[in-house]
């Protein structure tokens, strides 16, 4: 019974697998110009910048540390959060890390070359 029951749910995949392999490409999209917050992408540290790697960068790490008000590596938690960016750390302290607190370390963090 499971024999049949996996042929038939295999001939009904099927057509569909065959469609999808003959259907036409889709049109390109235009090229689009880049957004404002491009720039910041090129920055060397930004909000999707692991902590880990931007305290390993001692201007990088006085920005959080001026930022936040303290060292992140002397949290008692620092090793479980440490692979995570500021963005990713935001939901568990929102009131901490606000969405204006982030904007400005994140200007301030992009300011280093």
């Amino acid at each position: 019974m499971k024999l049949v029951l996996t042929a038939v749910a295999l001939a009904c995949l099927a057509p569909v697998a065959a469609l999808a392999q003959t259907a036409p490409a889709p049109a390109t999209a235009p090229a689009a110009t880049p957004a404002p917050a491009a720039a910041a992408s090129t920055a060397k540290f930004n909000l999707d910048t692991p902590i880990e790697t931007i305290v390993a960068d001692e201007k990088a790490k006085a920005v959080l540390a001026t930022s936040l008000g303290a060292d992140v590596t002397a949290n008692p938690a620092y090793e479980s959060f440490k692979a995570m960016s500021l963005r990713q750390v935001q939901p568990f302290a929102p009131d901490k890390l606000t969405d204006e607190l982030l904007k400005k370390v994140e200007t301030d963090l992009a300011a280093i070359k």
